[in-house]
């Protein structure tokens, strides 16, 4: 079985816990500052459902920024400062499409050849974003999400406004201050200390699409302890040896992934908890290469797309 020193870790960052972008908490409240740094700002809208521009270059998908003039001579209400780079900030704000849509999300989704500009969302591009456009993208996703659920005082009932350059929302009634909230979730990569690995399907999943096990963390409970309680609900299996192996922003709408692997006895009978486990089995590493190789699938067999932390985590099992 696997030592502690044996342990294997991420091969890289998760593909949205990349960023190069300073977020820079002390210029929000600067208001008038900020207006001086209007002009030369960027700005990274965004529609309804997550949807931002983005177009091909020599580098690969980049984000369309805009220049701020088509939004007046400040930073408009209800815009978010996602951060600041070289001396220019970027901003993220709710926006209509101004040219075609990506078709379909995440999974459903594919990524058009050719240039021009289209509308695309963060599950399906933002696995092949670069460092920069990944971190200002699900910035905004997260935050602005949050605004658009955060109209009203969650303790008197009072409309609520936005503060400090978009990260906090003030009650007209109250005065209570809320904050972007990040709801914590663990998701964990279960193998047997050798060559297997434990992964499942949800009902709603696409046929054949699996993926490592996941789950909610409940009030009151530790991220460890609620790695072996979703596990052992969701296959009736119990894990031993629980480590960290890193974590990642999931902005639908507000999740934060946190990976950790963890051992289990693959002779135990599995036993999917019924409504939200369709089906689970063990898969051998050749298999899991094999499918990795192919570019994610293989017959009866789809892993999770390249922006999930779940497929970095089964991407560095595999190569352990």
């Amino acid at each position: 079985m696997t030592s502690c020193a044996q342990r294997f870790q991420l091969d890289e960052l998760p593909a949205l816990s990349r960023t190069a972008i300073d977020r820079n908490d002390l210029l929000r409240d600067q208001a008038e500052r900020l207006v001086e740094l209007w002009p030369t700002a960027k700005v990274l809208p965004l529609d309804k459902h997550g949807r931002a521009p983005m177009a091909r270059g020599q580098d690969g998908l980049r984000l369309d920024l805009r220049p701020t003039e088509s939004y007046g001579s400040a930073p408009p209400v209800g815009s978010v400062l996602l951060g600041a780079q070289d001396g220019t900030c970027y901003w993220g704000l709710r926006a209509e499409p101004d040219g075609p849509v990506q078709e379909g999300f995440g999974w459903e989704a594919t990524i058009p050849e050719g240039d021009g500009i289209i509308w695309q969302d963060l599950r399906m591009a933002g696995g092949v974003l670069s460092d920069v456009d990944a971190g200002l993208l699900t910035t905004a996703v997260a935050v602005l999400s949050w605004h658009g659920h955060s109209g009203f005082c969650a303790r008197c009932g009072s409309a609520t406004e936005p503060k400090r350059a978009g990260w906090a929302r003030h009650c007209t009634g109250c005065g209570h201050e809320e904050y972007p909230r990040t709801d914590p979730a663990v998701i964990c990569l279960v193998h047997d200390g050798a060559d297997q690995v434990l992964l499942a399907r949800q009902p709603t999943w696409p046929a054949d699409r699996y993926s490592v096990l996941a789950g909610f963390v409940e009030g009151g409970e530790s991220l460890e302890a609620c790695v072996a309680r979703e596990v052992e609900e969701e296959v009736g299996v119990r894990v031993r040896d629980i480590h960290y192996l890193g974590s990642q922003p999931w902005p639908f709408p507000r999740s934060l992934m946190v990976g950790f692997a963890a051992v289990a006895d693959p002779s135990v009978p599995l036993v999917p908890a019924d409504g939200e486990i369709e089906s689970a089995f063990w898969v051998g590493r050749d298999k899991l290469r094999e499918a990795l190789a192919a570019g994610g699938s293989a017959p009866g067999l789809i892993l999770p797309g390249i922006t999930s932390i779940a497929r970095r985590m089964l991407e560095s099992w595999a190569s352990s």
